[in-house]
């Protein structure tokens, strides 16, 4: 188990660190910024990349929702979810703090604003309110989750999952970058809303209750059309 925790903090150490640190860092850099479309496309690279590096050991969850997720699609024990969760949550603040240093190195550095934190209202980059921002999280999350558990089923070819993904959370952000800087994980929303200036950690709830009822609702979905006879 404390392998398996390791990589699930390393896990989403990167992911954090990938995709957040390229939101903040890249996305608007001076004439050669990344833009939504990079910041979506490191999203979904560092799920690749950390699903083959480490994936083998824990299942490259990364993410407290797509833990819930396969718990109760019968895909990972319920009694292991809180370590899961904790080592996901631990992962993901320590690669904001990483990142609050790498910022505040940069000359004339005065605070981090919103840090890519998840947020709704005048926190969204849309400005999407509560409800928009709730239906989005809740419905990407059960896609993701269904992606996940298609594309690890044993009927699949061996070996594809971390692409199919991988590209899935890309376009997950690529849709809802606007709405609320996109969250589907709760890890990932908490870490970076510790540091950001603005309501980040007000509006925190959302990001823990949509993404994990999304993620049930994405398991529950996939055992309803089948998917649970076929692993």
């Amino acid at each position: 188990m404390g392998n398996k925790l390791a990589a699930e903090f390393f896990g989403t150490f990167w992911l954090v660190l990938g995709g957040c640190g390229s939101a903040v860092l890249a996305a608007a850099f001076p004439e050669v910024g990344i833009g939504l479309l990079g910041v979506s496309f490191a999203f979904g690279l560092t799920v690749l990349t950390m699903a083959y590096a480490v994936g083998g050991i824990s299942g490259g969850h990364f993410n407290p929702a797509v833990t819930l997720g396969l718990a109760i699609a019968g895909r990972f024990e319920m009694k292991s979810l809180a370590s899961y969760w904790a080592a996901q949550v631990a992962g993901a603040i320590a690669a904001a703090v990483v990142l609050y240093v790498i910022v505040s190195g940069q000359a004339g550095f005065e605070g981090v604003g919103g840090f890519a934190s998840n947020g709704y209202g005048e926190a969204s980059p849309g400005g999407y309110g509560l409800f928009s921002a709730l239906v989005t999280e809740i419905v990407m999350t059960a896609f993701f989750l269904i992606i996940i558990i298609g594309a690890t089923s044993p009927s699949v070819p061996a070996g594809f999952a971390p692409i199919a993904i991988g590209l899935g959370l890309t376009l997950i952000h690529l849709v809802s970058i606007p709405v609320t800087n996109t969250s589907v994980n709760p890890a990932r929303s908490t870490g970076v809303a510790l540091f950001a200036d603005g309501p980040a950690l007000a509006q925190l709830w959302l990001f823990w209750v949509a993404p994990l009822l999304g993620a049930a609702g994405g398991a529950m979905c996939w055992k309803l059309i089948g998917g649970a006879g076929k692993g």
